[in-house]
């Protein structure tokens, strides 16, 4: 159920409308990763494999983290405990969401736009829980515990280490502005619906507009 909510609430910040269920795709056999992933004790991973011109994904997620989130539903109550879990499972959905999305309009999206994609929606994500949550208080320690307290874990990374520093520099950026807008708004459907339109229109941008557009912002 929780990433079946998860898939909804990105269509709707969003605007992205998908006609798959992300709960389809999701296995949680360690066996149908590729071998060279498949012992790096990875939680998730999205296969995207084009076939005779179209897309065959799907998403591992590890059982272990499924039933953790089960047993402290992030949706009813996000906290320190189960905030890593959380952020994991939402960056599969995000990464299927992306591809799918993208896929359906016939775009190409690049590792470095699902992967900063991904980062914004944990921030965007989080910020909208917490203040659902507690209304009254706005998580003012977020920013920081996503984009400087958390850490590459560089045997994971492998390779894209570098990739995977660039895509959080630039969320961490477009993250500070958003923060700086909410901040500013009274109550958190304001401030949500204020920022929303940009969200959406950064959402459709292709990889280069996008980079662009971080570095301009203010």
């Amino acid at each position: 159920m929780l990433l079946r909510q998860l898939q909804d609430l990105l269509e709707r910040i969003y605007d992205v409308p998908l006609d798959f269920d992300v709960r389809d795709f999701v296995t949680t056999d360690r066996g149908q990763l590729p071998e060279a992933v498949r012992d790096s004790g990875t939680d998730e991973q999205l296969l995207v494999q084009p076939q005779a011109g179209e897309l065959a994904m799907s998403l591992f997620l590890d059982p272990a983290l499924l039933a953790r989130l089960e047993a402290a539903d992030p949706i009813d109550a996000l906290h320190g405990r189960n905030l890593g879990d959380f952020w994991t499972a939402l960056e599969g959905v995000s990464h299927f969401v992306c591809v799918a999305w993208n896929a359906r309009h016939d775009r190409d999206v690049s590792v470095l736009e699902l992967e900063m994609q991904a980062e914004i929606d944990k921030y965007v994500l989080s910020c909208w829980l917490l203040r659902r949550q507690s209304p009254q208080r706005f998580p003012v320690e977020l920013h920081s515990l996503l984009f400087a307290r958390t850490r590459i874990d560089p045997v994971l990374a492998g390779e894209r280490a570098g990739l995977y520093r660039v895509a959080t520099q630039y969320a961490s950026r477009f993250c500070g502005v958003m923060e700086r807008r909410l901040r500013r708004r009274g109550s958190d459907q304001a401030a949500q619906a204020a920022v929303e339109p940009e969200l959406r229109r950064f959402y459709r941008m292709p990889q280069r507009a996008k980079c662009a557009y971080i570095g301009q912002m203010a």
